[in-house]
């Protein structure tokens, strides 16, 4: 049976997806259309390349991860001159080493820009700081003066995961201008809303999985010092609007996964974490499907924008 996935962000945590995704298959289901934020972005470009959830975690479990962590040289090696970087590059690591390695994964299918990809089945959040809006890839390409059959994936895949001030932004150039893009999951890390709330049908229902507790069963943030503050400023920001605008006919269809214990940005994950995370996803995901009718889910029609 075809289905729709949304997925959200995360980080490393994207590894849980992973092993909810491998449940789906395992009960003979198959991804048709997917959209993702940031770590989401990444199963989802991976699932509409034609990669098995299986083969998402072999890549996902052979990769050193620490080697995308490509810092810049500096002649000065003290720890001012990393802070300075820092102000003017604005981002710890260059992604470089990330970009490549998202190319490198998407070329072993035959993907390299998103006329690769049947029409419709991948789109991918991205945040415009420049313009203060959220972009949808492909979609909103045309905007910028770009032709969605010439752009790069994996560009697209770089840009969605740009973890503010840990990897540098990517300047979108264009003839509208230059435009400084960070990790989608700062306007929308779950963008469900995206199928929009219509009474229309389409022929496949739509899961969506969330790398988080459901709302219900959430604690109460506690908040004694700046970081504290800096981490609940980032993840209100990151959920407010995506919990705000999740349409009522599909809130049923969330499938939350927990990954506490777990940092995004824990790019030194050791095997028992990885095997952790995918294991609560298959969890996760086990439950859901007991527990639900997967004929009774809503078939929305897809939508561009809130």
């Amino acid at each position: 049976m075809e289905i729709d996935g949304v997925f959200s962000g995360g980080g490393l945590k994207g590894l849980a997806l992973v092993g909810a995704c491998k449940v789906f298959e395992e009960r003979g289901y198959t991804f048709k259309n997917t959209i993702g934020t940031s770590a989401g972005a990444i199963v989802a470009a991976l699932l509409a390349s034609g990669y098995t959830a299986g083969e998402m975690e072999d890549i996902l479990f052979e990769q050193d991860f620490p080697s995308l962590l490509d810092a810049r040289k500096t002649w000065m090696p003290v720890p001012f001159m990393k802070w300075l970087q820092l102000y003017w590059k604005m981002g710890l690591y260059k992604g470089v080493a990330l970009e490549n390695w998202f190319s490198s994964v998407l070329a072993d299918r035959g993907v390299y820009t998103f006329a690769d990809l049947p029409d419709g089945s991948l789109k991918i959040i991205v945040s415009d700081l420049t313009n203060g809006k959220l972009v949808i890839l492909p979609d909103d390409l045309e905007e910028y003066g770009l032709r969605p059959e010439f752009f790069p994936v994996a560009r697209a895949l770089r840009m969605s995961t740009s973890i503010p001030f840990f990897f540098e932004p990517v300047v979108l150039h264009s003839l509208a201008g230059n435009s400084v893009t960070v990790d989608g999951g700062v306007l929308s890390n779950f963008p469900l809303w995206v199928f929009g709330e219509s009474t229309e049908r389409t022929r496949r229902p739509v899961i969506g999985m969330k790398l988080s507790h459901d709302p219900i069963q959430k604690k109460k943030t506690v908040i004694r010092n700046g970081l504290n503050l800096y981490e609940a400023l980032f993840t209100t920001m990151k959920d407010a609007h995506d919990e705000k605008h999740i349409p009522k006919q599909l809130e049923k269809d969330i499938l939350f996964i927990p990954t506490e214990g777990i940092s995004a940005v824990q790019f030194d994950l050791s095997e028992e974490d990885k095997e952790t995370l995918v294991q609560s996803g298959k969890r996760a995901a086990g439950l859901f499907l007991a527990e639900r009718s997967m004929p009774a889910l809503c078939y929305p029609t897809i939508r561009q924008k809130a």
